[in-house]
């Protein structure tokens, strides 16, 4: 069974970047995958990382993040935001972060429980209020920044039961690291560098 988007709803460059329904995903490697598993299942404390990365502003609100040694991440505001458009905004790098975390459990899951998939692709949309203008607008006290809801439509293709696929959209999105950091509270703190 495949569980699949209505193609004349999607933007020209989503459809573009999409390969071929006809053909599988190029797999992972699945003695890897379970050699990840267990490693975690054998010590838990071996998963437990600290990820950087480095952010520099190039003007206005272009910036670039470095993160370990590969091409920056370009993020950038809309014109109506005063940005110049050239890159998604950080709120839209957020449902990035969390669309790419979702595909990435999709696969695993699915090729821990030998389903081959032709397609994985999420739609994501976000609710937001952006009236605090980065804290010189509307900032009354009580008032919460932040997505205050986010929906995410998977759209797998593969032979497999919607049963199935839901378990593991399901199942994905439970363990997401990204989708964990956005329902838990996670303490952010900062300061000036000396």
């Amino acid at each position: 069974m495949s569980v699949t988007a209505d193609e004349t709803a999607m933007p020209s460059a989503v459809l573009s970047a999409a390969p071929s329904l006809s053909s599988e995903l190029r797999p992972i490697d699945c003695l890897g995958l379970t050699k990840l598993a267990e490693k975690g299942k054998a010590n838990p404390a071996s998963g437990k990382v600290t990820l950087r990365a480095t952010t520099i502003t190039e003007g206005q609100f272009r910036n670039l993040t470095f993160v370990r040694d590969l091409a920056p991440v370009v993020i950038d505001e809309p014109p109506h935001l005063l940005g110049q458009n050239t890159a998604p905004n950080p709120s839209e790098a957020v449902l990035a972060a969390l669309g790419a975390c979702l595909c990435v459990g999709f696969m695993a899951n699915a090729t821990d429980k030998g389903i081959a998939l032709s397609q994985i692709k999420v739609e994501l949309e976000g609710d937001i209020d952006v009236s605090a203008v980065w804290g010189l607008g509307d900032t009354p006290d009580d008032k919460k920044g932040g997505f205050t809801a986010i929906r995410v439509k998977a759209h797998l293709d593969g032979e497999a039961p919607r049963e199935i696929l839901d378990e593991i959209v399901q199942h994905a999105i439970r363990w997401s690291p990204v989708a964990a950091t956005l329902r838990n509270n996670v303490q952010v703190s900062a300061l000036v560098a000396e």
